[in-house]
This record gives structure tokens, C-alpha cells and sequence, in this order.
């Protein structure tokens, strides 16, 4: 089927800040990505959006670069910077030659380790997040997504937008970015993950190198609720907004069950990914009701959230609900014919092959194997894991899903200029 990869290796500086490793021959450049194990969930009351405020903020000045010198040094090498925060996580990436990796761990070692946060770039930065917030407010998709959150979650982590609002993070303060560091930028809460062009005790050289004065501490505070069913609040609401589709969203949630997850990957892709799901199909190609229809499957730490979109118009949410709602009946769900689950298997396996060819790709792949699953995991085991699952295991995992929970569901309504 094909060639056997070179294997991830893993392994920890005298500082203790876990590396992974992975040799490709046959590039010329280096994916050097530090992963730190905190995201919105980690936000204090009132404070939202700090985590992802403060992924802005280390660009602002570090060691002792400005924030002109942060992206001009590795810009000038033929690289790029760039990054992301989650609900859960935090990474910032380098993407360069592989002779610069010595520059690019210096560089990612001064973001994480030492940012200088000058106030009056602070100050700026907080316009720059404001629009930020306010692009999502413009993108219907996105803000449904939001609200949807916030409304099935009032009262659990998940719930708040991974932005915040505009006040939030207006409160924000110079202290509040040190504090947050402190407590979950150590060395134990970290992990860097390295994809190219590499050996790996060069790496680590490298890495130790750069690394060494990384903050030790045991991430107080890390441990996050628990979920349970008591913290997902069904709901079902329809409103108006001023834009010109209308959107659905559906939902639904369950704790989180390992076993279930190449189950729920394949009847994800069965209903809801790619021209030839249920969900595009019923929507979009026999109806057609929908321009744009899909699901959507995230992992978290303790749930796994399920949710289906559509974007429609006024006249059509109804015909469009019923055809959701019996997408989603636990009875239509469980029928999964072989036929169905060869294709779902041969579309997965087909995009985890050719995602191994980009390597941004492999390197988010192997640090969310670490924390999500506590070790890293072989493209063959994977695909071995994804062709044994039945059409039985398919049915267990969507029951535990779907027939103990009651979907919410969201409607935006678009606004009528009569």
C-alpha cells in the first residue's frame, strides 16, 4: 500500500521539556512546533480570551527581538512563523531550512520563554484582537458555532468563544499574561515536535540548547472539570440576524470514550464529509435545500462534541430540520450498510496517507497523539485500527452518542427587509 514511514522518536531534555522527532530524508526544510497544553479552557473568570490574546502577545517582543525582529529573522532565511490557539491547546510553529533549525529553536525558546510584553505594543495588540472579534461577528458560520457553544455549555469550559469578547479582552493585563505563563508555560505542560529534514540527537542538541532555562512547575490549575451529561443543556432556539442565508446548527455531546473514536471518525465521514455523505447528499443533491452542509466530530479531553451545520434559506428550515432530524435518529444512524463503511474506510485512509506528505500535518498529528492519548501512534496502527472497526462498533459508539443525549440545535434566521 505503501512505504513504511521512519518512526517517531521521543525523548527529554535535561530541563524536561518532551521532544518528538521525525526524520523525512527527502525534504529539504524543518517543522519545529512547540505545543503548550492549555487553551480558552485555562481562561480565569472575566478574563476570556486570554489564552489566545497571549499567543498574540509573545510576538510583540522576545529575547532581545522587537516585534519587527521576531518575524524578520526567520523571514530572512526563507521561513515563516505562525500560530494557533484552541480550546484546549496552544501552538506556535516555524516552518524553515533545515541548517536554521538551531535559529528556529532560539526563536520559539524566546517566544514561550522570554517575551518582553512592551506595554504600548500590548495596548495596540488589543485593537488588532478586537477586529479579530469582530470578523467572527461578520462570519455567520463561525458566530453559530459560538453561540452554540456558549448556549449547551453555560456552565462548563468549553462554553466561552476562544477570542472572548472585545470588554474581555480589553481587562486584560501585562500581569495577567506573566501569571498565565507561569502557571502553564512549564517545561511538564509543553511539548515541541520536530518534522524534517532532522537527525534527532542533533535535534536535541538543539533543543537543550535553547530550552534550557524553560519554566519548571507542575501546571497548577491544569486539571479541568470533568464532563458529564449534566454539563451539556439541550436547548432549541431560533432567532433573527441581519445576514442573508439562514444557518442551522445541531449538536450534541457525550464524555468522551476512546474506544469510540475511529467508530465516530468513520460515521462522521459517512454523514457528514465529503460530495458522496448522507448529509450532502440529502441536502444539497437530491433537495437541494443547502448550499453548504456538513458535520463535524471534535475530541476534547473529556467529551466528544458532535455537531451538523447547513446554511439554507428562510423558506427551507423546516423541510431542512426534518431531513436532519432523521439523519440523526439514533435507528438511521446505526443502519451503516458494508458498502457505506468500505468507502468511509477507503476516504480515510486515503486522507491520512497524503496528509502524511505535508509536514505541519505530521507534526499537529503526533502531538495531539501525545495529548490526547498519551502516546504516540504509527500511520500503520491507525490504519489497522480503522479497518477493523464493524458496522456493530459503528452503532455502539453512535448510541452512546446520540440515544442519551437530546439535540440542541440553533437557528439564524435571516432578516427580512420587509
Amino acid at each position: 500500500m505503501h512505504q513504511p514511514y521512519t518512526p517517531l522518536l521521543e525523548d527529554l531534555t535535561p530541563a524536561g521539556l518532551r521532544v518528538v522527532t521525525n526524520r523525512v530524508a527527502h525534504v529539504e526544510s524543518v517543522t519545529i512546533g512547540i505545543w503548550i497544553n492549555a487553551g480558552s479552557r485555562e481562561d480565569p473568570p472575566g478574563k476570556q480570551g486570554l489564552a489566545h490574546f497571549l499567543e498574540h502577545a509573545v510576538f510583540k517582543g522576545a529575547g532581545t527581538r522587537d516585534y519587527l525582529q521576531v518575524g524578520r529573522c526567520i523571514e530572512e532565511v526563507g521561513g515563516y512563523i505562525d500560530a494557533w490557539t484552541t480550546k484546549e491547546n496552544t501552538c506556535i510553529y516555524i516552518r524553515c531550512l533545515a541548517p536554521h533549525l538551531h535559529l528556529a529553536c532560539n526563536l520559539l525558546a524566546d517566544l514561550v520563554c522570554n517575551p518582553t510584553f512592551p506595554e504600548d505594543e500590548i495596548q495596540k495588540e488589543k485593537e488588532v484582537v478586537a477586529e479579530e472579534v469582530a470578523g467572527i461577528n461578520d462570519s455567520p458560520e463561525e458566530l453559530i458555532f459560538d453561540q452554540f457553544d456558549e448556549l449547551a455549555f453555560p456552565d462548563h469550559t468549553i462554553g466561552p468563544a476562544i477570542l472572548g469578547t472585545e470588554e474581555s479582552v480589553a481587562s486584560i493585563t501585562t500581569h495577567d499574561l506573566r501569571q498565565f505563563m507561569q502557571q502553564y508555560y512549564t517545561a511538564d505542560n509543553m511539548l515541541l515536535v520536530a518534522i524534517g529534514n532532522i537527525e534527532h540527537d542533533a535535534m536535541m542538541a538543539a533543543v537543550a540548547a535553547s530550552f534550557a532555562s524553560v519554566r519548571q512547575g507542575s501546571a497548577n490549575g491544569r486539571h479541568r472539570r470533568i464532563f458529564t451529561p449534566e454539563n451539556y443543556s439541550p436547548f432549541n432556539r431560533e432567532e433573527e440576524r441581519s445576514t442573508f442565508q439562514a444557518q442551522l446548527l445541531y449538536g450534541t455531546a457525550a464524555p468522551r470514550h476512546n474506544k469510540d473514536f475511529y467508530p465516530l471518525l468513520l460515521l462522521n465521514t459517512i454523514l457528514g464529509s465529503g460530495m458522496s455523505s448522507r448529509v450532502n447528499i440529502e441536502l444539497r443533491e437530491k433537495a437541494p435545500l443547502a448550499y453548504s452542509a456538513y458535520t463535524s466530530l471534535t475530541l476534547f479531553d473529556d467529551l466528544t462534541l458532535f455537531n451538523i451545520y447547513a446554511g439554507t434559506d428562510n423558506e427551507n428550515i423546516t423541510q431542512a430540520r426534518m431531513i436532519i432530524e432523521h439523519l440523526l435518529d439514533c435507528q438511521t444512524l446505526c443502519a451503516i450498510s458494508e458498502a457505506e463503511l468500505a468507502s468511509a474506510k477507503s476516504r480515510l485512509m486515503g486522507a491520512m496517507i497524503m496528509g502524511m506528505e505535508k509536514m505541519s500535518r505530521r507534526m499537529s498529528r503526533a502531538a495531539r497523539d501525545l495529548l490526547y492519548f498519551g502516546r504516540l501512534i504509527s500511520l500503520e496502527e491507525k490504519t489497522d485500527m480503522l479497518m477493523q472497526v464493524t458496522p456493530a462498533d459503528i452503532a455502539a459508539a453512535a448510541t452512546r452518542l446520540f440515544g442519551t443525549t437530546i439535540h440542541a440545535s440553533l437557528i439564524h434566521l435571516a432578516e427580512d427587509d420587509e
